[in-house]
């Protein structure tokens, strides 16, 4: 006898997660995705009808809980540095703690399959991230570059570190989280 899913919604969320990851999107079938999830293959239709509108949700889901991880008590740090340096630490864990969510943000990030529609309300998610670059602008804390090309490099230099720690053989991750932002931080505030 098959287990009932209880919440067949999160259960396709969590397949897509998975086989999207595993085999990208085109390698990937609302198939193998039920299946997965353990449902009946015209379920995940009733909560999607696309495949493109899966990955919408789960995009929007997952950057959601990224947005979320990475502003996490970051209004308890009380100079510019400490709170991108928390946002760093932050950020760098959530990639390490959810290695599969961390996948598929680099693999879909720049998909076509991501409407722009999906990235403009997902982009509403980062306002303190943005608001918090601007801030280092207008203060003169940060190198007089544009605010996207700051939130950027940032962003990408803590993949980068997730990348190193997850597949190099350092064995300090400490370090390299550290050095990591050091080599961040000189290279974006004002010389």
């Amino acid at each position: 006898m098959k287990k009932q899913v209880k919440d067949k919604k999160a259960a396709l969320l969590k397949a897509a997660l998975k086989l999207f990851t595993e085999n990208g999107f085109h390698g990937t079938s609302t198939a193998q995705i039920s299946k997965e999830a353990g449902v009946a293959t015209g379920t995940l239709f009733n909560y999607f009808p696309t495949k493109e509108d899966l990955i919408n949700a789960l995009y929007f889901d997952v950057k959601g809980e990224l947005s979320r991880s990475m502003g996490k008590d970051v209004q308890t740090e009380s100079t510019l540095h400490d709170k991108f340096k928390k946002i760093w630490y932050n950020l760098i864990e959530w990639g390490l703690n959810n290695r599969e969510d961390f996948h598929f943000v680099n693999q879909f990030c720049s998909s076509p399959y991501i409407s722009d529609y999906t990235r403009e309300v997902v982009m509403d998610e980062y306002v303190f991230y943005h608001d918090l670059v601007k801030e280092g602008i207008a203060s003169s804390e940060l190198g007089d570059y544009p605010d996207g090309m700051i939130a950027s490099m940032f962003y990408q230099s803590s993949r980068t570190i997730v990348d190193f720690i997850l597949y190099s053989e350092s064995q300090d991750k400490s370090k390299a989280i550290e050095d990591g932002f050091e080599i961040m931080w000189r290279g974006l505030t004002k010389k």
